[in-house]
């Protein structure tokens, strides 16, 4: 599964101002992405507001990249929850023939210990499906152990691929330095997109590369290639906008970038709200520097 390497980007669902799905806006946005250099898309994350999308709009959302997407870059799938006999059900259900893989959150609100954690991974692995790990304690409350994900890494081949989130980066640090031949990391974390690539991980599944997809890709690929002093450069232009966006919760921070690029409109739906105007004009400001 070497093909989800360099910059995967957690897509936003647009919205109109009736706040139904804009699908004009995300053929913009898949294309913009495309044409920019991103290396594959990941589809219904929670940077697209899925927990607020119907069944038959996450079908519409689906149908509509993988059409505009026409092949060009390879797809992933979220499916996650704290139901664990459910997720598997629905990765079985689910036509993934368009998908290299699913992305599956770790259980959130139940706050399993580490035994719980691993009998989770081990029953989605027995789908049969290539799926990735996602750690992201500050969303589900409960951290996935270093030594719990190594155990899955060992045992489960289809368990391929780690988005690590935590907030700790030498937890990235020890997955990336003990791993087994065949599995893989990726930060989770705009942020430490550049180190942990560094390090040896994968590169990133990100939010602010939708926006700006040719810096982050150059700046993985750079990485990649060990040109560390230009890659440092962009990371440095591009931190404090990252740091931004995600002050008053995500996907709010990227929604204003894209609308202000013309990409999409600035609408979210409950419980979110759209970012305050001081934090818009932060991000505005930040924009204008880049």
């Amino acid at each position: 599964m070497s093909i989800l390497k360099g910059v995967g980007v957690a897509l936003v669902t647009p919205f109109n101002e009736d706040l139904s799905v804009d699908f004009d806006s995300l053929t913009k946005l898949v294309n913009y992405n495309i044409e920019n250099g991103t290396n594959y898309l990941v589809v219904l994350g929670t940077t697209a507001e899925a927990a607020t999308l119907s069944a038959e709009e996450k079908k519409q959302v689906v149908e509509h990249i993988i059409k505009v997407n026409n092949k060009r870059v390879p797809l992933v799938l979220g499916i996650g929850g704290n139901n664990t006999l459910e997720v598997k059900k629905q990765i079985e259900e689910t036509d993934l023939s368009a998908f290299e893989a699913v992305l599956s959150v770790s259980p959130y609100y139940n706050k399993p210990n580490q035994g719980g954690l691993y009998q989770h991974y081990k029953a989605l692995a027995s789908t049969g499906k290539n799926i990735i790990i996602y750690n992201v304690p500050s969303r589900t409350g409960q951290n996935i152990e270093a030594e719990t994900t190594l155990r899955l890494a060992k045992e489960f081949p289809n368990l391929f691929l780690i988005k690590e989130a935590a907030p700790n980066i030498l937890q990235y640090f020890d997955i990336l330095r003990k791993k087994p031949e065949g599995f893989n990391l990726v930060s989770g974390d705009d942020e430490y997109t550049l180190p942990v690539t560094l390090a040896g991980g994968a590169g990133v599944i990100s939010v602010i590369g939708q926006a700006y997809p040719k810096e982050f890709s150059t700046m993985v690929q750079l990485a990649f290639d060990r040109k560390v002093d230009e890659a440092y450069e962009i990371h440095n232009k591009l931190v404090e906008i990252t740091r931004l966006i995600f002050a008053e919760g995500n996907p709010c921070g990227i929604k204003v970038i894209l609308a202000e690029m013309g990409i999409i409109k600035n609408y979210l739906r409950l419980p979110l709200v759209p970012a305050s105007e001081g934090l818009y004009a932060k991000i505005k400001a930040e924009m204008a520097n880049i």
